[in-house]
């Protein structure tokens, strides 16, 4: 029977170690030498491969290494930030004891009880290493529910022989010097324009019964600006990579992705490579700044490890400032560390400082309230509907009013 009683025991404990982990002590030894601990651990196939260094295995080689206590056996998994919650929440006590997620993904895990909540003095480590801004991105009902190793937005990569730093500022300006691609389609992207007009989510984001404001007067003005934008020559819909192969032959000089695309970019650009956060662009003669979703990435323990403080201390260490730096170095994963904010090598780089600047100035934390599921088909829509004509500047209005209106929906009416 699937919902037995071991599972019965694991969800009681759960329910008592989740509500707020403390961590008052290792845990028991026995006698005899190091206890026996066997840790499940996921992370994206990057993050153990040796072509990339084998992170996830050598940060866990170096974790053991510190805590004798333990005879830890490591079993390794693979789950991309995107897709490890779903395995959680719908199997806890058969997927990892430690594992990596995009913060968007927490209310899925928390739905579930499978997602540990941090307090005690593992809470105060992990705000000794982060900023609040990132701490809000895992933070809900005023629990945090991870550890923080990089932020998760998108930005502007762009050729520096074609843009100067003063066109960088405004879109118009860099249409009318090169060809910039844009992932029109893609419904993480297209809201920067709304964002930039005063749309909002959620209210401030988890004020979920404010419901989604992307239909007034605003709103039509933006997709009314957009009918004119989709047909200038020198903006091009980037989709199924489109954007990267134009790079690479020269037919394109800016895209907009994230720190996940920088070893590509700079094989391509090598020292013309730039970086930067979002620009303006002009509506009815006024600039107005482009706003990114935002998150985060992050380190969980599921509510159901047999080994809690093992898994803790584990997690902990992933997100810490050593293990954020080696991430760095083997495979650019920005780091959020406050500790190594003024690492020279790391504070140089462009992409540190773009990815950070975005974040902090022109990014709109991405709300994870559950009716955001709502919001992402309508907006794609919207952006394909303007890019085959079929949304005018005659029926705007009525267009956007459609969109919000099934943004509002519950997906069925």
């Amino acid at each position: 029977m699937k919902y037995g009683w071991r599972r019965l025991a694991a969800a009681a404990a759960a329910l008592l170690l989740s509500a707020v982990f403390f961590g008052c002590g290792a845990a028991d030894q026995p006698a005899d030498g190091a206890e026996k601990v066997r840790l499940m651990v996921w992370s994206p196939s990057e993050d153990q491969s040796r072509d990339s260094g084998e992170w996830l295995q050598t940060c866990c080689a170096a974790f053991a290494d510190q805590h004798p206590e333990w005879d830890i056996t490591f079993v390794y998994g693979i789950a991309d930030e995107a897709t490890a919650a779903s395995s959680i929440a719908q199997d806890p006590e058969a997927s990892a004891d430690v594992f990596l997620y995009a913060n968007d993904n927490i209310t899925i895990m928390t739905d579930a009880q499978a997602l540990v909540k941090f307090g005690g003095k593992y809470e105060q480590q992990i705000r000794e290493n982060a900023s609040e801004a990132i701490l809000n991105s895992v933070t809900m009902d005023g629990y945090l529910y991870g550890v923080p190793f990089t932020t998760n937005t998108w930005f502007m990569y762009y050729d520096k022989r074609v843009f100067s730093q003063e066109d960088i500022k405004s879109l118009e300006a860099m249409l009318s010097k090169g060809v910039v691609s844009f992932p029109f389609t893609n419904s993480w992207y297209l809201p920067a324009f709304y964002f930039g007009n005063g749309c909002t989510l959620f209210g401030d984001g988890t004020q979920e019964e404010l419901g989604a404001d992307f239909g007034g007067d605003n709103a039509a003005a933006v997709t009314d600006y957009l009918v004119d934008l989709i047909q200038n020559p020198n903006f091009v819909v980037d989709a199924d990579g489109s954007g990267m192969a134009g790079l690479r032959d020269g037919s394109v000089n800016a895209i907009f992705s994230g720190s996940w695309d920088y070893g590509s970019v700079r094989e391509i650009l090598g020292d013309n490579l730039g970086a930067a956060a979002l620009p303006v662009y002009t509506l009815d003669g006024t600039p107005r700044q482009m706003y990114s979703y935002s998150g985060s990435k992050a380190v969980g323990v599921n509510a159901y490890s047999e080994y809690m403080v093992p898994a803790v201390e584990l997690a902990i260490y992933l997100g810490s400032a050593e293990a954020q730096k080696l991430h760095y170095e083997l495979r650019s994963v920005i780091p959020c560390s406050t500790e190594l904010q003024d690492d020279p090598v790391i504070s140089s780089d462009p992409v540190f400082i773009a990815q950070n600047e975005t974040f902090d100035n022109t990014s709109k934390l991405q709300p994870f309230v559950s009716r955001m599921a709502n919001c992402w088909t309508p907006v794609e829509n919207m952006g394909k509907s303007i890019r085959n004509g079929s949304v005018t500047h005659e029926n705007a209005a009525e267009q956007t009013k459609a969109m919000n209106d099934a943004m509002n929906s519950n997906g069925i009416e």
